[in-house]
This record gives structure tokens, C-alpha cells and sequence, in this order.
């Protein structure tokens, strides 16, 4: 880094977790904010002071920074000796990941842009020592190379119902708040959860139409007689596993929060239709995702944003053979987890890697013929959640004191809280 490191950082660098953990509360009162009616009434006696870069670097650091090589899950009897191949993503994350599928990509806005962190198949940003501790400038540097500006302005997103909701409209996204909103490929999630079947000898039913996939038989050599997973419980797990990735970035980023002294909270109180871009209405944008709509279904279906991030499924793929080549080509192809070239933490990574059965082309249809049977069947890929996927977001804002101060007992925010524009911003 060659900026001027204020005096924050190192403050920031000495919290503890502890400290975090049980000084972690939603403070939503920003300074420029107002409510203008109620118990709480008051109007902010500050402008709105946006994130410096740096601060917006952090946090955003905090939510989807790369930490490092994924470890990988070792063994399981039913295909031993071989390594366990399950992870989507040879590097690691600040948050976890269902068996390291790492299928979630992190966008964020503020006054002067929306951008994207796309990392989620970044090599390792820096190596460990001997005590585990990495080189934060290295991985800051990394972070850096890593966003990208998609726009000018803030999100298309008005503070107003339906488009958030109405506890929310005096605060969220508003001027001089950076909002952090990871964003899912579920269909790709769900692809991989496919591939984590049949390894294990199980493939999917119709539950919905009560019957299996037709042609599965052909492959009855592959997966145990009678090991069905239901497509609805495939999907309830997709996206429960979906729902903590993204919730755990957040939660990260939470907790940064605490030990940079800024205000924020994480939150899903705005519609994430809108969000992402199929809110129907030409003048709320969102993130400008490309949505289908069908009369089989009750709400929009998100499928990607060419070009940045494109969900496994069509129209991004040809269909869904090609979408699990596409997968099967990030776990074993170049940088991938289960590639013998990509470096790793063992002391004989090739060998390490290497050790991952690397799945056959039988292997390949199989998944990909109930891939296709689901979207054939059902319109889309999963069958019954969206897929792209977002929920939670992180909103990180500088505090009004002053309001606290106001209705609150002492304790309201934190000593990093008392003393954060005098040592991030030389007492502005």
C-alpha cells in the first residue's frame, strides 16, 4: 500500500474478536440521517461523509476478501482412497462455503459507483507464516485488482415501498452509505450439489411429479439403488447453504464494523427482486440482471448480468450439458481445486490435488441428464428457487453520535465508535 495508513488501522488491527462479537449492534443512525417523526425523532446536525477508499476497501475486504487455499474436505469410505472433490473454488474465502463451492460473487455501491469484487476463483492473495498470520498489504493490493466499476451512481434503487421495505426507507442506501450485497449462482450451487450426489452414489427424484428421471437407469452402475434425494429437498438444501454463504459475508463485515468504529448493520429489508433488477419498473435498475418470467412460477426468475456474472443455466449456456461442463472445467481444469498444477498449502500440493478422482465423461452426462431433466420439466434450473440468489446485504456508514448521545445510555456505540473521525480521518 502507498497511501498514508491512518491511525484506525492500527487500532482496528489490535480489537478483539470477544470485543466484536458482543459489541457488535445495528446502528443504523448515520450522520445526514433523519427520522422525522416518533420517539426517535431527530435530524442529523452533520452532511452525509461517505467511506474514504480505503475504509471502503476494508469493509468490502472483511465481507469476500480472499484469506488464502482452501483446505478441502479429505475422505469419505464409499470412493477411498481417492480425495474428496467436491470444491467449486481452490481459494478461500473470509466467509465458508458449502464444501468450498465458493459460486457467490460480491457487488457493492456508494455515491460514486456500483462495482463487483470477482475473486471467487482467485488464486491465494498471500501465503501464511509460521504462525498463520498473512501479509494484510498483499491482500489489500490483491483486493484492489480484483473490483471492478460497473456504472456511475449509486444503485438504481429507490427508498421507497415496494422496492424496500417501509421500516427501512429513511436509511437504506442512502447518501454517503456503502451497501455491500453478495449475489449467488444457485443454479451453478446446485449443479455442484449434483456432482456431491452422485460421488456419493445418490441422484435426484421428481418429487413434484412423483416419478424419477427419465434415462437415469442407464446409469444405475453409478449411484446406489434407492439413494433418491427429492428435487425439492435438493433444492431447500441448495438454498439453505446459499442463504449462510452470503449471510456469513455479511456477518463478516459486521464484525469489521465494529473494529473500524463505523456505524452499519446487515439487514434483508429490501426486495431482492428489485435489487438485482427485475422489478418490472424501466426506472429501478437494480443491478441490471436479466430476468424470465413464466406462468408456472410466482415471482421472476434471475438468471444472470452478461458478461460479469452469468448463473449456470440457459440463456448464459446452450443447456444444462454445457453448464456442467462448465463447472466440471473450474474443478479440474487450469487454477482449479483438483488440478495437480495449482499451488496449495501442503508441503505436495501436485500430489495433494492430484489425488481427486476427476469425473468421468459417464459421470458428466448423468449429472447433466437430470440437470436438463429439471429444466425441462420445470422451466428453469433449480426446479423451485431462483437462479441467481441474494438475501442479505451489509450497509456501512459513518455514525451520528450525537443521536446516541441523545436517546441512549452509555454503552450506545463502542470506544473505537468515540474516537473514529479523529483517528481515520484527522478529526474531520
Amino acid at each position: 500500500m502507498t497511501e498514508e495508513i491512518p491511525q484506525g488501522f492500527e487500532s482496528m488491527l489490535q480489537f478483539g474478536l470477544v470485543e466484536a462479537l458482543v459489541g457488535r449492534r445495528s446502528r443504523r443512525f448515520f450522520m445526514g440521517a433523519e427520522l422525522p417523526d416518533g420517539v426517535f425523532a431527530y435530524k442529523s446536525k452533520h452532511d452525509p461523509e461517505p467511506l474514504s477508499e480505503f475504509e471502503k476497501l476494508l469493509v468490502v475486504g472483511a465481507c469476500a476478501g480472499n484469506t488464502g487455499w482452501n483446505n478441502l474436505i479429505y475422505r469419505a469410505e464409499r470412493y477411498a482412497p481417492h480425495l474428496s472433490n467436491y470444491a467449486g473454488a481452490a481459494g478461500g474465502r473470509t466467509f465458508p462455503s458449502a464444501a468450498g463451492f465458493h459460486t457467490s460473487m460480491t457487488f457493492f455501491t456508494d455515491d460514486d459507483g456500483v462495482y463487483v469484487l470477482d475473486n471467487r476463483d482467485a488464486p491465494a492473495s498471500a501465503e501464511p507464516d509460521a504462525d498463520g498470520h498473512l501479509d494484510l498489504d498483499a491482500v489489500l493490493d490483491a483486493l484492489r485488482g480484483q473490483v471492478t466499476k460497473l456504472q456511475d451512481g449509486r444503485l438504481g434503487l429507490p427508498a421507497e415501498v415496494p422496492f424496500v421495505e417501509a421500516h427501512n426507507t429513511w436509511v437504506a442506501n442512502q447518501e454517503g452509505t456503502l451497501l455491500v450485497i453478495p449475489v449467488g449462482d444457485l443454479a451453478q450451487h446446485t449443479l455442484l450439489g449434483l456432482c456431491y450426489m452422485l460421488q456419493n452414489g445418490q441422484v435426484v427424484y421428481d418429487d413434484v411429479h412423483d416419478r424419477p428421471v427419465p434415462g437415469i437407469e442407464a446409469y444405475s452402475h453409478l449411484y446406489e439403488e434407492g439413494a433418491v434425494w427429492p428435487v425439492t429437498f435438493l433444492d431447500q438444501l441448495s438454498l439453505g447453504e446459499m442463504s449462510v454463504e452470503v449471510g456469513t459475508s455479511c456477518y463478516a463485515g459486521a464484525l469489521m464494523l465494529q473494529a473500524m468504529g463505523l456505524g452499519g448493520w446487515m439487514y434483508n429489508g429490501m426486495d431482492p427482486f428489485s435489487v438485482l433488477g427485475a422489478s418490472g419498473e424501466a426506472d429501478v435498475p437494480g443491478l441490471g440482471f436479466r430476468f424470465d418470467e413464466d406462468e408456472r412460477w410466482t415471482t421472476p426468475n434471475v438468471t444472470g448480468l452478461d458478461g460479469v456474472m452469468e448463473g449456470h443455466c440457459p440463456p448464459h449456456f446452450e443447456d444444462m450439458h454445457a453448464a456442467t461442463r462448465s463447472v466440471y472445467e473450474r474443478k479440474f481444469g487450469a487454477g482449479g481445486p483438483f488440478n495437480p498444477e495449482t499451488p496449495g498449502p501442503w508441503k505436495d500440493s501436485h500430489e495433494v490435488r492430484g489425488a481427486a478422482q476427476v469425473h468421468s465423461e459417464e459421470f458428466i452426462d448423468c449429472v447433466a441428464l437430470q440437470a436438463q431433466y429439471i429444466y425441462d420439466t420445470f422451466g428453469k434450473f433449480p426446479a423451485t428457487v431462483p437462479s441467481i440468489f441474494t438475501l442479505m446485504y451489509l450497509q456501512a456508514q459513518h455514525l451520528d453520535r450525537d443521536f446516541y448521545d441523545e436517546f441512549y445510555g452509555p454503552g450506545a456505540y463502542l470506544e473505537t465508535h468515540r474516537h473514529h473521525m479523529e483517528r481515520w480521518h484527522r478529526g474531520e
